[in-house]
């Protein structure tokens, strides 16, 4: 077991037994959950509605073998299209694709991993698939059942039964039936960033909370998405994270320097990192730019802070996070349509005098400079550093 697995089970103790001894009360939150943003693989951005029991065994497999898991990709997270019907008393099946839930939730577990699922606080999924509404308590009894460690609750239909005004009741209500479950589910809330949810979503027990629409793998998309969370840090922290939503890495459509500037991106915005390929027919060059340990150690730095924009010159941009040990990782971004040299001014990240530099992307250290750091970066691409 893991340190991490340690870390989670002795938190999640403290909190069973915070919860008996204060007769039921709730928690907003699980405190032993996602300390650090959740990593791991979502089924929908490769398999949509395509996903089964065998696709998430194979994913299990190749996380448990490929170096994934040491490098801290523990959730499998089953997306859409997994439910079958309720039976008669109202509780929730898997459909024909997933025959057994509980024996896939073992098979994931034994693996050293952890098993995520699905569902809408609305009467369906996006897909039309069975929604928990109504029905949130013997949801959460049976995903406890099965032995599940993480939901995604996507809003989709939910807009048809309830008002804006009621979309934190909606999610607290879940949250809620989840503590009264009795064990420790990250709690995902997906309702595309509507009604400011980095305002409130820990208070209705989130662990993270999506801020944008949907990403898609293209450039276009993924850099507005990610250069737009600027400003949302003072909401992130540990056991709550912005979700800029999932990665694209190793899908195909965009070039290596432009999955270099999503992962780099996502690592300094402490985002959740959530691989969306096909990770049993993943390149080398995939695979090494989702286990670089020097760029995830940026994104599960303990101090648990996101980053935030420190420069901005046109499509040239300078963002900062800064680091439990006194570092700043520091990302210079050219979302131009040439190379460039873009430069880092020591005195817009706090650093005085002089300072180390590390390439976390090559893992070698540059040397001492003084005063700032420029490099050269290549059309939507970017240099990642360690300034200390």
């Amino acid at each position: 077991m893991s340190n991490k697995s340690v870390r989670w089970v002795g938190h999640s103790l403290v909190a069973a037994l915070a919860l008996c001894c204060l007769g039921g009360a709730l928690p907003a939150q699980d405190p032993g959950l996602a300390l650090t943003p959740p990593m791991g693989w979502n089924s929908w951005n490769h398999f949509a509605c395509k996903v089964s029991d065998a696709v998430v065994r194979a994913a299990a497999d190749a996380i448990a073998s490929n170096g994934m898991k040491d490098a801290g990709y523990v959730y499998v997270n089953i997306d859409d299209c997994w439910q079958g019907q309720r039976d008669s008393s109202g509780v929730i099946q898997a459909n024909e694709k997933f025959p057994n839930m509980k024996a896939l939730a073992d098979y994931v577990h034994s693996k050293g991993l952890r098993l995520g699922i699905y569902s809408s606080p609305g009467p369906q999924t996006c897909a039309k698939y069975e929604g928990s509404y109504r029905h949130e308590a013997q949801d959460a009894e049976q995903y406890a059942k099965w032995g599940i460690d993480y939901l995604k609750y996507d809003w989709c239909s939910a807009s048809r039964v309830y008002k804006p005004a009621e979309m934190q009741a909606a999610y607290k209500k879940m949250h809620d039936a989840l503590a009264r479950a009795g064990r420790p589910i990250v709690y995902s809330l997906c309702q595309y960033g509507l009604e400011s949810v980095w305002q409130w979503g820990a208070s209705v027990g989130g662990n993270l909370w999506r801020t944008t629409g949907d990403i898609s793998d293209r450039y276009d998309r993924m850099s507005v998405i990610g250069f737009d969370q600027n400003g949302l840090e003072k909401y992130a922290g540990p056991g709550h994270w912005n979700d800029p939503d999932m990665l694209e890495v190793g899908n195909g459509k965009m070039s290596h320097d432009e999955y270099l500037t999503h992962m780099s991106l996502w690592c300094i915005l402490a985002a959740p990192l959530l691989a969306g390929n096909d990770l049993s027919a993943m390149t080398p060059d995939t695979l090494a730019i989702l286990t670089n340990s020097e760029v995830v150690a940026v994104d599960q730095d303990p101090k648990g802070v996101q980053g935030h924009r420190v420069w901005q010159e046109g499509p040239y941009e300078v963002w900062m996070k800064p680091l439990a040990d006194g570092g700043k990782a520091v990302g210079l971004f050219n979302r131009g349509e040439d190379a460039a040299t873009i430069k880092v001014n020591f005195s817009d990240i706090e650093v005085s005098g002089s300072a180390s530099v590390r390439d976390l992307w090559a893992k070698k250290d540059l040397g001492s400079f003084e005063g700032s750091y420029s490099a050269q970066v290549p059309r939507h691409g970017v240099v990642l550093v360690k300034v200390k």
